[in-house]
């Protein structure tokens, strides 16, 4: 757009809108780099006035003094007055309603909503009347403008400006600590706090501690007082101040299988959390505390939450070491547990979905890998296996055989039928992203 052209649209837009600095330069923000809108639009206003002299050969044009003077234009207003035009305080911006007049109202309203977060990132969101958009939209379709910045576009850039000025914090565009939410229509601001994700291990030190809060019965009695996500995320909900937790575990144990060894790894992500500067010792120190028995953390660190979905993927496929105390309808001898390590070496184990979880999950094949099993005779009719297999395969079927659904299995290598009395997990292995993403931040 060249330069006449600019003005002509200027003097069409402004002979029917009573526009701000920043509304009139706004239109013509694309133009360009190194001004405010607020500056663009003074300087085509201040060309304006210029030019008004011009057309009259010395005099001056009142009509766009006028038109000037009511977008509250100062040197028009003064003009006019030394002309014996007094005007009257100039109307709001047709378009913002005088918004962009209050940024430094807005940047501050900012501050106060977020007293109690501690952040050093921020970003600016805005959500604007549906009727103004619609009125931004009908103008730049009216004078085919194709070069406007957007006010919601304008209004987050300034405020952010403002912000990062009074607090000396970084405005952020990825990832940042907190988003303030500036509501027009309610003149608000809201504070989003992004979550801290934060990578352990727990080991599962009872059986019967469910993994996550259990479903609560008609009677509105609890069937488990607490659950494995309760003693995690208390501790570190109270500590950071949050909201709320939710617990990201690679895989998960049955109610009555203990997780031993090294642990399980998960991510506990702490949602909206006002304090980000946790002592992550003192975070095991008091869930191992409270915890009373139940289980045991180690390990903490803060994670980048987008390892989340990769270790719930991983956890399908990390090698996993358990430990079965199994009892079996018949007598077994040296020969049986050869039988049961040769014949589950490298096996390729075909499951259907266990009739014990069918109506909850789909019913569905899946083939499972069975690294080692290692057998020692316990008693006459009971052995414990050491089994090394592929994660996500379902283990007591692969000892009981869920009534043939699983194949090959225990059960049918001995002809038998087996009972899982005890199990444990002993191992899991750490996920391979884990380990990278904690040695690039060590």
């Amino acid at each position: 757009m060249k330069g006449e052209e600019l003005l002509s649209v200027a003097r069409k837009v402004l002979a029917e809108h009573a526009l701000c600095d920043s509304c009139l330069g706004r239109l013509f923000g694309m133009l360009g780099y190194g001004l405010t809108n607020a500056e663009r639009g003074r300087a085509i206003k201040t060309v304006l006035l210029m030019e008004s002299y011009d057309s009259m050969k010395g005099g001056a044009d009142r009509a766009v003094l006028s038109r000037l003077a009511d977008t509250g234009f100062k040197p028009a207003i003064e003009t006019l007055a030394r002309l014996g035009d007094l005007r009257e305080v100039a109307q709001k911006c047709s378009l913002c309603g005088g918004v962009m007049e209050r940024l430094d109202e807005l940047a501050h309203m900012c501050l106060e909503a977020s007293r109690e977060y501690q952040f050093e990132t921020f970003q600016v969101g805005c959500s604007l009347p549906s009727e103004l958009v619609k009125h931004e939209e009908e103008l730049w379709l009216r004078y085919r403008i194709e070069s406007a910045e957007s006010l919601k576009g304008e209004l987050t850039r300034e405020v952010g400006k403002r912000i990062a000025t009074l607090t000396g914090k970084q405005y952020s565009l990825q990832n940042p600590d907190v988003v303030f939410l500036i509501d027009l229509g309610s003149w608000g601001v809201s504070v989003q706090a992004r979550p801290l994700f934060i990578y352990g291990r727990y080991r599962k030190l009872v059986r019967g501690l469910p993994q996550s809060p259990w479903l609560y019965k008609p009677d509105s009695r609890v069937l488990y007082p607490t659950s494995i996500e309760e003693l995690i995320s208390k501790p570190l909900v109270a500590l950071a101040k949050g909201s709320g937790a939710k617990l990201h575990a690679a895989g998960r144990e049955d109610l009555d299988v203990r997780t031993l060894g090294s642990g399980r790894p998960f991510v506990a992500e702490i949602l909206c959390p006002k304090v980000r500067t946790i002592d992550l010792r003192e975070a095991e120190r008091l869930i191992n505390q409270e915890a009373g028995g139940l289980i045991e953390v180690e390990g903490l660190q803060f994670i980048d939450g987008r390892i989340v979905p990769k270790l719930k993927a991983y956890s399908e496929i990390a090698r996993k070491t358990y430990v079965a105390r199994v009892s079996i309808s018949k007598k077994v001898n040296i020969n049986d547990l050869e039988l049961i390590e040769k014949s589950l070496k490298d096996a390729v184990i075909t499951q259907k979905t266990p009739t014990r979880i069918l109506g909850k999950k789909v019913d569905k094949i899946r083939k499972k890998v069975v690294y080692e099993v290692k057998a020692k005779m316990m008693e006459d009719n009971v052995i414990e296996l050491i089994i090394t297999c592929q994660g996500g395969l379902y283990v007591k079927e692969l000892i009981h055989g869920d009534r043939g659904r699983t194949k090959p299995s225990v059960a049918e290598i001995l002809n038998a039928v087996v009972e899982v009395e005890e199990l444990d997990v002993v191992h899991i292995e750490e996920p391979a992203i884990v380990k990278q993403y904690l040695r690039s931040v060590g």
